[in-house]
């Protein structure tokens, strides 16, 4: 899985039916007696003609549009690769490759793109690979393989081992060490750039003379790449901020034209990821804006019974983009169904904030088969891919949506939304599921709960538990999950430590704790006593009762990493 679109579900519970969920995974993969052979390098200086242009090979496997909205905001134009020669003609070349790499590899070999590539490389010609546009620069991939990639570095690309403890993909802002002078890396050392994939390349004797960077998680991966002119990153610059806006901008512009410089940083590992979350919906006057309920009522207690208004979407998210956020949430929560599928005004939303604000985007709710007052009947998936191309990395899919997920989840990328609620016990064997013994008792002296998970909103309760759906949902293939709390949902009292504890330490998989921060301190208390991965809030930010810089310099205190 590599740089795939990631879908965010909000899983309806699993019955016997629920084996529609299982993938065929039919993919053409080479199998059989690969044999490899490694292209000779010669570097030679490549001239910098001034041009404004820069060639894109995007070949229609996923959203880039992140990449050319980071490759506009520094000032360049866009030329996509139609042909072979497309490549061979470019004056830049970045490659920022997406979905899986048996696929990727059939549409550069049937396209007769494969060749075309190796022989702008070879030629020692300015070229930037992104995630999976390095891997395939290796001999092969294990990844539903072997698969043979382009041949042109030793090695092959293998997943990341969970069995040592560390959280399979590999997601969030991580630091790296530069180990040669790589160019366009320059003055990022001790910064946190975002990574997000479950296969990589390791290091090696016959590769070490490519090796600019490597990163440490669990293994001592390969981070980037550089020789001569071709440079490859496995983090994704355009959606790491400010340094990754350097990175690119050094790539671009010659040497001498680049002056900003990002802040000097002490980044050493995986950070914890602060995230913001935005609940959007029309008011009662048709105008969109970011809301807040308490445990999901979005209204407030007065006599006009008005939606919260706590500002403007795509504003709030540049704001807190500037403030800091790791990564932005949008929640659809007002499901707009006469509208064409493009004219949805949540795809506008995207397409306005992802111009601005260069980490991760993450849109859910809505994502579901509906007819609009045309007639015009869209599929779920539809709907997804159309959220990809306006500018998500993630989306957040609802229970009804659940095909939608079976085109991404042979990628490890499915990132499933659990929404439970405590049901308390005075006998744990009162029910199937997992039940705990709580710190504090129950309304009635209860000394037991079960986490029951709901749908529709959390209106209606289902036959299942959280930790057997986050056990479920990883068997059958999720990179993430995002834990939401009924009962502490806008209550500021902090998060739900037992429920998370139980879900983090049940799967191998990253876990984002959600629902009931209040305080700086209850980032702290999730991150040292739960193994959760990150940690999202809404309404504390929206208020300005606490700011996000503010989370962050307290988790710093502490000395819990995080990405300054």
């Amino acid at each position: 899985m590599e740089a795939a679109p990631f879908v965010s579900a909000k899983v309806q519970p699993f019955r016997s039916s629920s084996s529609a969920l299982l993938l065929s995974r039919n993919e053409n993969i080479y199998r059989k007696n690969l044999k490899f052979k490694t292209r000779n390098f010669s570097v030679r200086a490549a001239a910098n003609d001034g041009s404004s242009v820069v060639t894109l090979l995007d070949y229609g496997a996923g959203n880039v549009r992140s990449v050319r909205n980071a490759i506009r905001f520094l000032g360049y134009d866009i030329k996509d690769v139609q042909t072979p020669e497309d490549i061979l003609n470019a004056n830049r070349l970045i490659f920022p490759g997406v979905g899986a790499f048996a696929a990727a590899m059939d549409v550069l070999n049937q396209t007769g793109m494969a060749e075309a590539l190796c022989t702008y490389i070879e030629n020692d010609r300015p070229f930037l690979g992104i995630c999976l546009g390095l891997q395939l620069l290796f001999e092969s991939s294990e990844e539903n393989g072997p698969v043979k990639g382009l041949g042109l570095i030793p090695g092959v690309v293998g997943r990341f081992d969970s069995s040592s403890g560390f959280r399979v993909p590999h997601i969030g802002w991580n630091a790296v060490q530069i180990t040669k002078d790589s160019g366009i890396l320059d003055d990022i050392g001790g910064c946190h750039v975002y990574f997000v994939h479950s296969y990589r390349a390791m290091p090696s004797n016959a590769n070490n003379d490519w090796i600019s960077s490597t990163c440490d998680y669990g293994d001592n991966f390969i981070a980037s790449i550089r020789k001569g002119n071709v440079h490859a990153v496995q983090f994704h610059p355009e959606k790491s901020g400010n340094v990754g806006l350097s990175i690119l901008r050094r790539f671009l512009y010659s040497k001498s034209d680049v002056t900003e410089q990002p802040a000097e940083r002490k980044a050493s590992k995986l950070a914890k990821r602060v995230i913001a979350c935005l609940d959007v919906r029309t008011n009662d006057k048709g105008d969109l804006v970011v809301t807040k309920g308490d445990q999901y009522d979005v209204r407030e207690h007065t006599k006009e019974n008005e939606v919260r208004n706590l500002g403007k979407p795509v504003e709030l998210a540049g704001q807190y983009y500037k403030d800091g956020a790791d990564e932005i949430s949008f929640l659809n929560i007002t499901g707009f169904r006469d509208f064409p599928l493009g004219d949805l005004p949540m795809l506008q939303v995207l397409r306005n904030a992802s111009e601005n604000v260069f980490v991760p985007l993450t849109v859910g709710g809505g994502i579901r088969d509906f007819t609009d007052g045309n007639g015009r009947h869209y599929s779920s998936l539809e709907v997804a891919s159309e959220y990809f191309r306006s500018g998500a990395d993630k989306v957040s899919i609802g229970s009804d949506a659940v095909y939608a997920a079976e085109a991404y989840l042979k990628t490890g990328a499915v990132v499933v939304s659990i929404d439970p609620r405590r049901v308390y016990l005075k006998d744990p064997n009162e029910v199937e599921c997992k039940a705990i013994k709580v710190m504090i008792p129950g309304p009635n002296g209860e000394e037991y709960v079960w986490y029951q998970c709901t749908v529709n909103g959390g209106r209606e309760g289902r036959p299942i538990g959280a930790y057997e759906l986050a056990k479920a949902v990883e068997d059958l293939g999720a990179g993430e999950i995002l834990l939401n709390c009924i009962d502490c949902d806008g209550q500021g009292t902090g998060f739900d430590i037992e429920l998370i504890k139980l879900v983090s330490d049940a799967v191998t998989i990253p876990v984002i704790a959600s629902s009931g921060a209040g305080a700086v301190e209850h980032f702290s208390e999730v991150f040292t006593k739960t193994n959760a991965s990150a940690a999202l809030a809404a309404g504390i930010f929206h208020r300005k009762e606490v700011p996000i810089q503010s989370v962050k310099e307290h988790l710093s205190k502490v000395e819990i990493e995080v990405r300054m």
